[in-house]
């Protein structure tokens, strides 16, 4: 063979499996039914190693259907196997159950396999291979099975399921993680309720056509449609959320039922459990009303899990107030507690942590669904607090303009607080600086003859200046953490903060100590070289501590003057028995409860 036809037949070896196109084919004529649809299976093939040798695929009953990865085989064909699985799903044949599971025996599998194929005759989804008989004896699968256990299964029924030689039907305990029992036959009853309706409607001339005309199979996109297009109060926040239904995703970060990113907009649930329309709507608000009034970063230092119940009772209360939805069952709410907001309802609880903690919230036990981080890629976001606050903000005027009835007056309260945002950080750090950080006052006396006096030499005017001890006062103390794990941009931004706002203030020098694995006294440095003199040294962890203790004990350091500690939060516990300050990143958090002010850089 010459090189170029090796080279051609590489080329051609990279076209589609045509396995894989056929069975996408299939599956897609089995999705675009809307009865078969509704059952929301899964479909696992690629690497699957539960599937039957033999066959086209099994179902068991955690709503999985088991594909044979390699096989071959018409889009036909594979349409009717995977539907024939998935009948087995809506007739009850592999109903879900805690618990340990006794497999159906040959008889029982025989004999639903027949009822299944007598429906199908009738409701055709594909067509069934050659091989497989066109004629089925009658009688429902109990009288089947009863009937060949006493005669013996007949050859061309023994094996005439969608498994081959092997069983299409197997039961599993349904995980605990699941949530909720799904019940497959009342699922799939309502939905083949639903087509016939609609096929009905056909008939009569009430609809055009049925063909394209699908109730859409996911609960929580209608739920999410809903408060777009039907509740102005967070139908522009629920445009901008996305909502995220990956099983794998939440089982790996323990998401029971739903979790909230509000830095992603990303709304992350369990697409295995089980809920009515009216409950995804409850469950969609809560996390949009998390996300949309900043919990996550309105806790502060206080403890995450216990804020996220304090927030959850407060949220559910609004919600049940408003009538948005139905409450699922289990989750928190307390009437005594109407009317607080989260942070008073913390307040209340932290004194009975033990009980607190046994409490679940949407993300399940002992976990918050306030998360932290993003769940999967990164991406890039709009400035969100801008986002949340006009979305609130005009979903609030919407409301009231289209008289949609009565809010909560706290829910109220906290919108029109975000059309006043919070105070920058740095216009706080200046307002400390107002408040503890004296600027030297100048004082007049005769002895010091006026600058003015020389044009008016018979009018004794009164000096102005600044007694030696005045300027000593005005200054104060820095604590810097300059360890490895310190982000040179907190340092660029807080260090250049510090001196614009002290050179205000006529501050002359202020007292640094550089802290690593050991304090290091740098004495007084003029506020202008204070990031001049920073190396960060990163030597291990962060002790700072002794820092501290070095100032409170310095003999020319004043009683009086403040302490400003800044740090990524990765430090020791602090005692600081004088006024004193932290400056942290934005996500940073401080080891323990800081009794001085905490001013977060953005």
């Amino acid at each position: 063979m010459t090189p170029s036809r090796r080279r051609g037949k590489n080329k051609d070896d990279t076209r589609p499996d045509p396995a894989t196109e056929a069975y996408l084919k299939g599956l897609a004529l089995v999705r675009s039914n809307p009865a078969l649809d509704s059952l929301e299976a899964n479909f696992c093939r690629t690497g699957c190693r539960v599937a039957p040798p033999h066959g086209y695929a099994l179902v068991d009953s955690d709503g999985c259907v088991h594909v044979h990865p390699t096989r071959r085989a018409e889009p036909a064909h594979w349409a009717w196997a995977l539907s024939h699985c998935l009948l087995h799903l809506g007739f009850g044949h592999v109903p879900a159950a805690k618990g340990p599971r006794e497999q159906p025996d040959r008889y029982d599998l025989a004999a639903r396999c027949v009822v299944v194929h007598r429906f199908q005759q009738t409701f055709p989804v594909g067509s069934p291979p050659d091989e497989l008989p066109t004629e089925f004896p009658g009688g429902d699968e109990e009288q089947l099975a009863a009937r060949w256990r006493r005669d013996g299964i007949p050859a061309e029924y023994e094996h005439c399921g969608a498994g081959g030689t092997a069983a299409d039907q197997v039961l599993e305990p349904w995980p605990a993680w699941y949530g909720p029992v799904k019940d497959w036959q009342t699922v799939f009853a309502h939905a083949l309720t639903r087509t016939v309706s609609a096929a009905m409607d056909v008939a009569g001339g009430r609809r055009d056509e049925l063909k394209g005309e699908r109730v859409p199979a996911r609960p929580w996109e209608r739920a999410l449609n809903w408060f777009v297009s039907s509740y102005p109060l967070l139908g522009g926040i629920a445009a901008g959320m996305t909502v995220v239904a990956d099983a794998e995703l939440a089982r790996a970060h323990d998401i029971s039922v739903a979790a909230v990113n509000a830095d992603a907009g990303e709304i992350y649930i369990n697409p295995h459990v089980r809920y009515a329309d009216e409950e995804w709507r409850f469950i969609l608000a809560h996390e949009m009303l998390h996300a949309a009034l900043r919990h996550g970063d309105r806790r502060g230092t206080r403890d995450p899990y216990l804020f996220n119940v304090a927030a959850d009772y407060v949220i559910n209360g609004w919600l049940l107030e408003m009538g948005v939805g139905e409450m699922p069952e289990g989750l928190l709410h307390d009437p005594e507690l109407a009317g607080l907001s989260a942070e008073e309802v913390y307040d209340r609880i932290v004194a009975d942590q033990r009980r607190m903690r046994r409490m679940a919230t949407l993300r399940g036990k002992g976990r918050g669904d306030i998360l932290g981080e993003r769940l999967g890629q990164a991406g890039d976001y709009v400035d969100l607090d801008e986002f949340y606050r006009r979305g609130l903000v005009q979903g609030h005027e919407l409301h009231h303009q289209q008289d949609r009835g009565l809010l909560p007056g706290g829910l109220i309260e906290e919108i029109r607080a975000l059309t006043h945002p919070p105070v920058p950080w740095d216009a706080q750090l200046a307002r400390w600086f107002d408040e503890f950080v004296p600027r030297p006052e100048p004082l007049r006396s005769y002895a010091r003859p006026s600058r003015r006096q020389a044009s008016t030499p018979g009018i004794p005017r009164a000096g102005r200046y600044h007694p030696p001890e005045e300027i000593a006062r005005c200054t104060f103390g820095v604590v810097l953490d300059t360890s490895g794990s310190m982000s040179r941009v907190l340092l660029g931004k807080a260090l250049g903060a510090i001196a614009s706002y002290a050179t205000a203030r006529d501050v002359p020098a202020a007292r640094v100590v550089f802290c690593d694995a050991a304090p290091h006294d740098a004495g007084y440095l003029p506020v202008t070289e204070i990031a001049g003199q920073v190396r960060v040294r990163g030597r291990g962890g962060t002790v700072l501590q002794p820092g501290i203790d070095l100032l409170q004990r310095a003999d020319d350091f004043p009683a009086a003057a403040p302490v400003l500690v800044i740090t990524d939060g990765e430090c020791d516990v602090l005692r600081v028995r004088r006024e004193h300050a932290y400056l942290l990143p934005s996500g940073g958090r401080l080891p323990f409860t800081a009794r001085g002010p905490v001013f977060r850089v953005r």
